[in-house]
C-alpha cells in the first residue's frame, strides 16, 4: 500500500525542488497528481476484475514491479510531458492495491479481526507519506531530487521480491464475474469516496508548497508537514478503523470523520495568519479525512458480495481516485494565482460534501436495520 502511492507523496514533498528544477508551474503539479489519478480511477474496475480471476499475490508483485519502474522513470524525467507519462504508468499499481490487499484480508483474517488489520493495511498509505516526507525529502537535501526518487525505486524492487517469496499461492485462475456499476451501500461509498477524495489529494499536493511560498518554510521543514500528515494518518486509520469492525458503528463513521475533516482544512486556511495552525491542521487532516478512506475500505469488505470483494474495493477505490484527479487542478488554479486560503476554503466544501453523503447514507441504512428487525418480529 505504501508503494503503490509513493509517486504522488514524493511530487507533493518534493514539490518544491520538482518545480525548479524542471521549470513547472503549480499547475503542471497539480496536473501530475490528475493524470495519475484519472489512470488508476479508469484502471480500477479492470484491476478489481484482475484480482479476483488471478489472485492477490500475483497482482500484488505486478503492483511493486510497477510502481518500481514508474519511479524509475520519473527520477530520469527531463521534463514535465515525459514525468506526466510516468505518473500515468504509476495509475496502475493504485488500481490493484486496495481489491488485491482487501481480497488477501477476507481469505486469511477471521471477521472479528479485518477492521483492526484493514487499519493497519490502509496505514501503509501513510507510511508512504511520512517516508516522502522525511527520509527521502532529507535525502533529496543529499543527493538531489532525483536520488531520492531512484532510492525509493530500489525499494519498490527489494518489496517486490519479498513479496513474490513470502506470501502464500495464489489458486489456479478463474473467470471473474463482470463488471458492473456500483449498486446498494457500494454506490453510496463511492460517492463518498469521490468528495474525500478531491479534499485529500489537494491536501496532499499542495501542503508543501504552501509551507514553502507562504509560510516561509524551508523545503525540508515544508516537507515534514507531509510526514506529519502521515503519521497522524497512520494513528488515525489503524484506531478508527477498529471502531468500524463493529458494524452498527461503522456506519455512522464516515460522515463524523468528514465533519472533522472540515474543521481541518479551515484551520488550514486560518494558518495564513497563525503558522503555527499548519502543523495542527496537518495532524487534523491525517486523523480525520485519511482515516476517512480506510473505515469506507471496512465498510466495502462488510458489505461485498461473495466472489465480488475485488470488484467492489475497486469500484469504491475508482471514485477516491476520481477525486484525486479532479481536486488538485481545481486548487491549482487557485494556488498560481497566490490564492491558497481560498483554495482551503473549497477543500472544505468538499469534505462538508462528503459528510452530507455520509450522513444521507447513515440515516438510510439505519432505516433500512429498523424495518427489517420490525418485519423479523411480526413474522
Amino acid at each position: 500500500m505504501a508503494f503503490s502511492m509513493l509517486q504522488l507523496f514524493l511530487l507533493g514533498a518534493l514539490g518544491p525542488r520538482i518545480t525548479a528544477a524542471l521549470d513547472v508551474s503549480p499547475t503542471v503539479l497539480g496536473l501530475t497528481t490528475t493524470i495519475g489519478f484519472g489512470a488508476a480511477a479508469l484502471l480500477s474496475p479492470l484491476g478489481g476484475r484482475v484480482v479476483d480471476a488471478v489472485g492477490p499475490r500475483r497482482c500484488l508483485v505486478a503492483l511493486l514491479v510497477v510502481s518500481a519502474v514508474a519511479l524509475a522513470l520519473i527520477g530520469a524525467a527531463p521534463g514535465a510531458g515525459f514525468l506526466l507519462v510516468a505518473v500515468a504508468l504509476g495509475g496502475l499499481p493504485q488500481a490493484l492495491a486496495n481489491p488485491a490487499t482487501n481480497k488477501a484480508i477476507l481469505a486469511a483474517v477471521a471477521p472479528a479481526r479485518r477492521g483492526s488489520v484493514t487499519g493497519m493495511k490502509q496505514s501503509g498509505v501513510q507510511l508512504g507519506a511520512f517516508a516522502a516526507g522525511l527520509p527521502l525529502a532529507a535525502l533529496a537535501g543529499l543527493t538531489g531530487w532525483r536520488g531520492a526518487v531512484w532510492t525509493a525505486a530500489g525499494a519498490a524492487l527489494v518489496a517486490a521480491a519479498w513479496a513474490a517469496r513470502v506470501l502464500p499461492a495464489d489458486p489456479p485462475p478463474k473467470p471473474a464475474a463482470a463488471i458492473r456499476l456500483p449498486q446498494g451501500a457500494i454506490a453510496w461509498l463511492t460517492a463518498f469516496s469521490l468528495l474525500l477524495g478531491c479534499g485529500i489529494a489537494s491536501v496532499n499536493t499542495y501542503l508543501a508548497l504552501y509551507g514553502s511560498r507562504r509560510l516561509g518554510l524551508g523545503p525540508t521543514a515544508a516537507a515534514a508537514l507531509v510526514a506529519v500528515l502521515g503519521v497522524a494518518g497512520i494513528a488515525g486509520r489503524v484506531g478508527w478503523s477498529k471502531v468500524a469492525g463493529r458494524p452498527d458503528r461503522a456506519v455512522w463513521l464516515p460522515g463524523a470523520l468528514a465533519a472533522g475533516a472540515v474543521g481541518a482544512a479551515l484551520l488550514l486556511a486560518a494558518s495564513a495568519y497563525a503558522h503555527p495552525l499548519a502543523w495542527l491542521a496537518a495532524i487534523a487532516v491525517g486523523v480525520f479525512a485519511v482515516s476517512a478512506n480506510a473505515v469506507s475500505m471496512v465498510l466495502v469488505m462488510q458489505r461485498a458480495e461473495p466472489g465480488r470483494a475485488g470488484q467492489d474495493s475497486a469500484l469504491v477505490s475508482a471514485g477516491f481516485f476520481a477525486g484525486f484527479a479532479v481536486g488538485p487542478p481545481l486548487f491549482g488554479l487557485l494556488a498560481s494565482a497566490g490564492r491558497y486560503g481560498p483554495g482551503w476554503l473549497l477543500v472544505a466544501a468538499e469534505f462538508a460534501g462528503a459528510g452530507a453523503v455520509a450522513l444521507v447514507w447513515a440515516v438510510r441504512e439505519r432505516g433500512t436495520a429498523v424495518r427489517t428487525r420490525a418485519a423479523v418480529v411480526r413474522g
